[in-house]
């Protein structure tokens, strides 16, 4: 059974292995020395939970369970082990050591699954060190090619490409990583990093889709101008204008409530930036987030044409660049129903909700049926030292985990 003790204990261990010297939180970048040390660790306890492990090009860890009938599709879950600079010891291991201890919980307890299951360990989840996110699940469904391995650097110029050979992975070979294995379910263990599930006191949220971005950077061209020698009707102040877009973001995004959407105004340049100029040049840069990919073009759309209505009023030429416009991953309601019912069949206090964060599972969604278990993290808190989880809460989702896995492998199931 899911043990709540040998959960606590490698939680413990896995805190440990961040990088020397490097402050509060936990810092394991991806193929740095602590975030190989996790990855080793984790393998010890894959192996101790009797899989059969193997590695791919890119350093993924796919643990193999067998089922009664090897030839039915799999059953798929586990998460990440990297972390970005002082993080918390939350993110993505509660899901790849819930994935864990249900391989060794079904092996003490002596279950054999119809369909094989397939525990995976992702590498370089998080975006911290070579500037993209979701690197290892992108390998394994052949979204990552040698170009971009050779394109994207660390802030060393390390290259992608060659912080794999150090570690005796194969970047030349990067097209084998691709998975193409038949797949019943991939599943997904989180934080929420958000404060939803505590502020509403549920217990588990199921995840109903996973939002992407699309990335806009406004370069408004006014006139720096003295501050003083300068009547209010004869200036062109391009902070002024940004002003009005910003405001406009959050109208737009707050007016989308089904499908939601958010918008956010997360950096901004002011040139001269000086307390007695007038703002000339400044750029803003947007982020619209959604699970529906036709709201969040329509938010997207009405900002465009505010900022270019409200930069022309205003004597302030724009210029627009689109930095990148992501797909949504929708997840379907026969699993959001099949979740929901595990969640009632046990009297957990869940809801619904959509992931504002990028994960791996949803490189996965046009692949197979994916299910995305949340947990509430402290304050909704994330990505930080302050980080937390209950691990009442992780031992619940972990034999919840189980209990969808179980359901799912078996060869008379149906989403």
């Amino acid at each position: 059974m899911i043990s709540e003790s040998r959960l606590q204990e490698r939680f413990a261990h896995i805190l440990s292995l961040t990088t020397p010297d490097s402050g509060a939180g936990i810092t394991r970048l991806a193929f740095t020395e602590s975030d190989w040390a996790c990855r080793s660790y984790l393998l010890s306890l894959m192996k101790d939970a009797g899989l059969s492990c193997r590695e791919d090009a890119f350093g993924n860890i796919i643990a193999h369970r067998k089922g009664k009938q090897e030839n039915l599709p799999a059953v798929m879950f586990g998460s990440h082990g990297d972390s970005v600079p002082h993080g918390g010891n939350f993110d993505g291991i509660v899901g790849i050591l819930s994935a864990i201890e249900v391989a060794k919980s079904l092996n003490e307890d002596g279950i054999q699954t119809d369909a094989p299951l397939e525990i995976v360990l992702f590498m370089c989840e998080e975006s911290s060190r070579f500037g993209a996110a979701t690197l290892g699940s992108r390998a394994m469904r052949g979204k990552l090619s040698s170009s971009d391995l050779i394109h994207l650097k660390d802030k060393n110029g390390i290259t992608l490409y060659d912080a794999l050979l150090t570690r005796g992975l194969h970047p030349e070979a990067i097209k084998s990583a691709r998975y193409d294995k038949p797949l019943k379910a991939f599943f997904e263990v989180h934080i929420e990093q958000g404060r939803v599930l505590e502020s509403m006191k549920k217990e588990i949220g199921i995840v109903t889709g996973i939002a992407a971005p699309t990335r806009i950077i406004l370069h408004i061209h006014g006139r720096a101008d003295h501050s003083g020698a300068t009547p209010m009707d004869l200036r062109a102040d391009g902070l002024c204008t940004a002003a009005e877009i910003i405001l406009a973001v959050e109208r737009e995004a707050k007016a989308h409530t089904d499908p939601p959407v958010v918008g956010t105004v997360g950096t901004i340049s002011i040139d001269p930036g000086a307390m007695n100029v007038i703002p000339g040049e400044v750029t803003i840069g947007i982020d619209i987030r959604s699970i529906s990919a036709e709201a969040k073009a329509d938010a997207a759309k009405h900002i465009e044409a505010f900022a270019q209505e409200t930069a022309a009023a205003r004597k302030t030429p724009l210029t627009i660049d689109h930095l990148g416009n992501g797909t949504p991953a929708p997840i379907s309601k026969e699993m959001v129903s099949f979740l929901s019912r595990l969640c009632q069949n046990d009297n957990i206090p869940y809801m619904t909700l959509p992931s504002g964060a990028g994960h791996d599972a949803m490189h996965w969604t046009d692949y197979t049926q994916v299910g995305m278990l949340f947990i509430p993290c402290k304050n909704g808190i994330s990505h930080n030292p302050l980080e937390s989880a209950k691990i009442k809460d992780i031992t619940r989702v972990a034999r919840l985990l189980q209990k969808a896995v179980l359901e799912a492998s078996q060869e008379s199931f149906h989403f």
